[in-house]
Order: structure tokens, then C-alpha cells, then sequence
């Protein structure tokens, strides 16, 4: 438990105010920017509050060994990573239970976005990399592998949008931060949905919830997964957006062909060419008239057998 939270014990009920000055359903500042890494087939880099996070996709590929191969389907294949700097306390570089658990959780979610059985026999490799962690990096993590994988244009169903809901200092909230999941009643619930069709395809539980506050607390993170999938569409959009220079070298290219125009000849040039017309029709019939009619006369003593 952190320090801030032992010695300043806030009452969410009462104060109507988060530790950092958020509502209880307003998420964490969010920015998406799609198309980073030049070297993938698709990647992604989103900053959320003090999480930032690189995604990047591989695919589909032939996927080896062959014994791994599915004829019948793509293989999801999610590598999650932590710097080892992205944490107070260094990380050790190698994987540890966690990140297996949260590689496999991801790819199950996007196993479910994916038309996968369009690609049989192959791998779609996805890489996420930590790079800053402030609680909710597996969220933050398959918020951005979605865009990655709309970018790298793999057919999917809808994008995944995900965030973290649950309950702490005895108020129901959206998007957990650090000292949230510190707190000594605080229940953690990454959620993730297809905001289209609001099929959950992520929902895992560390905490004790009713009935009726799991009821609430659902509908706070579709409400809050909606607002994600915006900023999703948004930064995929902005990509295929002419830029400034884009504009600029094209507008004088659309102003010259405007400006081009084909000068219709004059009356006296129009009948001038009708009479050139009329003479060589009237020269040329002439010339095939003759041969016709010698041909005739020729034709007339020939024997009828």
C-alpha cells in the first residue's frame, strides 16, 4: 500500500472527488497515434494518464512450426513485455507468471475481434511493449494492439475498447489508477467489449463485488469503453487525413487543369473545314463510282453460265 493512501484516507462517498481529481466515471487523458513503427505490418502508441504503450503486428504469416498450424484458423499470438524501467522498482527483464497471464488473456480478446478463419494455417503475431506503468497497462495494452491490428488491415469484426472498472474508498469507479488499487477495499475489473455488437470479451475480478454493484459498475464500463472506442476511430482516421503539405502540392495541381481550357473554334474556321469535308466526299465518290460502272459494262457480255 502506498504512503499517499495510508496517511490521507479519502472518502469518495463524501468528498464526490478521486484522489486525483476525477469524477467517478471520467477516465485518465487518452491519446492514440497509429502507423509509429515503420518496420510492422500495423503498430500503435497510446499514452493513457502515466501509461504508455507501443503494439505492434506481425501477419498473418505462415505460422511455425508447422505443428502450431490450425487448418482451420489464424493463431493470435500476443507477447506482452514490461521496460525494465517502466515501474518504481526495477522489473526483471525476463517473462515472468504475469506477463504468460496477460499475453494469453489479450490474445483470447482479440481472438474474438478477428476473422481468423479467413487465414488458415497461419500466425498473426502481436508485441506489446510497457514502456511507462501507472495501473491498467493490460487494458491500455489491448486498447492499442486493436488499433494495431486496424492498421495493419487485418478484417476484424469490430475493435476492441477496453478499460479498468471497480470500487475503491467505498465508491464505484471507472479507470483504477495506482493508489485506487492500493486501497484496502479496492476491487479491480479490467473489461473489454466489442462496442458494436456488447459482446464482453475481457473481464477478469481481484475483489469481492453484489450483486448490484457488479450491475453498476458494467454499465459505468460500457459507458466508458464507448468514449475509448471514439478516440480508436479517431486515431485511425487522422492518419488517412491529407496533411498540410499534401494539400498544398496538390491544390495548384487541381487550379492548372481548372485553369486549362480548350478554345472552341470560330464560325469562319467551322465552314471553312464543312466545305474541305464536302469536296473530298464529293472527290472520293466519283473515284469509286467508275470503277463500279466499268465493272457493270464489263460484266454484261460475260455468259449467264
Amino acid at each position: 500500500m502506498s504512503g499517499r493512501v495510508t496517511e490521507n484516507m479519502p472518502d469518495y462517498k463524501k468528498d464526490k472527488k478521486r484522489v486525483d481529481g476525477r469524477k467517478m466515471e471520467e477516465l485518465r487523458p487518452m491519446s492514440i497515434k497509429v502507423g509509429v513503427l515503420p518496420n510492422a505490418d500495423g503498430s500503435a502508441y497510446l499514452e493513457w494518464g502515466q501509461n504508455k504503450v507501443y503494439a505492434a503486428v506481425y501477419g498473418p504469416r505462415e505460422a511455425l512450426p508447422k505443428h502450431t498450424q490450425n487448418p482451420l484458423k489464424a493463431n493470435i499470438k500476443v507477447t506482452y513485455r514490461m521496460t525494465t524501467f517502466s515501474v518504481p522498482e526495477r522489473k526483471q527483464p525476463r517473462p515472468n507468471r504475469r506477463d504468460m497471464e496477460i499475453s494469453k488473456v489479450l490474445g483470447e480478446a482479440l481472438d474474438k475481434a478477428v476473422f481468423t478463419e479467413q487465414f488458415p494455417n497461419t500466425e498473426i503475431a502481436v508485441l506489446v511493449e510497457v514502456i511507462d506503468s501507472n495501473a491498467g497497462s493490460r487494458v491500455a495494452c489491448l486498447t492499442a494492439a486493436s488499433c494495431a491490428m486496424a492498421d495493419a488491415g487485418i478484417p476484424m469484426r469490430d475493435m476492441v475498447a477496453a478499460t479498468g472498472v471497480g470500487k475503491a474508498f467505498g465508491e464505484l469507479i471507472v479507470d483504477l489508477n495506482k493508489d485506487e488499487e492500493d486501497a484496502p477495499d479496492a476491487v479491480d475489473i479490467p473489461f473489454g467489449i466489442l462496442p458494436n455488437s456488447g459482446e464482453i470479451v475481457l473481464l477478469q475480478m481481484d475483489g469481492l463485488l453484489t450483486k448490484q454493484e457488479w450491475e453498476k459498475v458494467a454499465a459505468l464500463g460500457m459507458d466508458a469503453c464507448k468514449k475509448i472506442y471514439e478516440v480508436q476511430k479517431k486515431a485511425l482516421a487522422e492518419k488517412y487525413q491529407l496533411s498540410e503539405v499534401s494539400e498544398n502540392s496538390i491544390a495548384p495541381t487541381i487550379s492548372a487543369k481548372k485553369e486549362t481550357k480548350v478554345e472552341a473554334p470560330s464560325k469562319k474556321e467551322t465552314k471553312e473545314t464543312k466545305d474541305q469535308a464536302k469536296q473530298g466526299f464529293a472527290g472520293g465518290a466519283k473515284q469509286n463510282v467508275l470503277p463500279q460502272v466499268k465493272a457493270k459494262k464489263v460484266k454484261k457480255w460475260e455468259l449467264p453460265f
